[in-house]
């Protein structure tokens, strides 16, 4: 405090703190807490949507630049594109609603094996909580307090044999929303080169592939928002992954159309 002033002098990094607290991804009042931890954990689909768009757009646009490549009429495009839109698009979202339920059955599955070992050995699946708390840094008191508190709620106690032991989320993804994630992002971006042929626009192969870049570069540029990579460097990266693609497609197109 300055003499004869009765105002602590205000530090210089205190603006520069406030305005980092401001920009903090959410708020820290007692209420919003509460209000958080209540709503639980939400699955997210952003990889079942990533995953979708990036295929979808790459293996259409695979088709148009090998169909192109081979020098084959517009109309094979269109209906090779909407074949692979439905029949692929199904596949992968047949196949992502079978993986992740595979995911989600596992868990269960170690659920009961916890349920029927806290009921058979209650002593030795209790020693098991109080390890790992110790490994979590507990001990004395505190940690024999935390283990009563664990095995008081049989719920709580498996989620963290889930957990802790076996390394499994507890939150897992809907097999069914995760199956329609992907399936309406590999339609949707798996469309983008095909509209150009389908109504018709002139120098389509130019449109379709500017088309798809926007689309390979907006979806990268999206999955920044979940990563610490720059928005322009993620998109950058999901272009040049398609563009390998499209290249490869088209030089095999190409190279039947010169054996033929």
């Amino acid at each position: 405090m300055v003499p004869g002033n009765t105002r602590w002098r205000r530090s210089p990094l205190a603006a520069p703190r406030r305005k980092q607290i401001q920009q903090l991804e959410h708020s820290h009042k007692q209420a919003a807490i509460a209000s958080r931890l209540a709503a639980g954990h939400r699955p997210s689909y952003v990889r079942d949507f990533v995953y979708g768009g990036i295929d979808g757009a790459i293996t259409t646009f695979a088709i148009v630049a090998g169909v192109v490549g081979a020098a084959l009429p517009a109309k094979v495009v269109l209906i090779l594109g909407l074949a692979n839109l439905v029949a692929d698009g199904f596949s992968m979202a047949a196949s992502n609603y079978s993986g992740t339920k595979s995911v989600v059955d596992d868990v269960e599955r170690i659920r009961e094996i916890e349920r029927r070992h806290i009921r058979a050995a209650p002593e030795g699946e209790r020693e098991e909580i109080r390890q790992i708390l110790a490994q979590k840094g507990l001990e004395g008191e505190t940690l024999e307090d935390a283990v009563e508190a664990v095995t008081s709620d049989e719920s709580t106690w498996v989620e963290m044999m889930v957990a802790d032991e076996y390394g499994l989320s507890p939150n897992q993804s809907s097999p069914l929303h995760a199956a329609l994630a992907t399936f309406a992002a590999f339609f949707v971006c798996g469309a983008v080169p095909l509209v150009p042929f389908a109504i018709g626009l002139g120098d389509t192969i130019a449109i379709s592939t500017a088309a798809t870049a926007v689309v390979f570069f907006v979806i990268g540029a999206l999955k920044s928002q979940w990563s610490l990579a720059p928005w322009w460097q993620s998109g950058l990266e999901t272009l040049l992954i398609g563009s390998i693609a499209a290249a490869l497609a088209f030089a095999v197109g190409y190279g039947f159309h010169e054996v033929g």
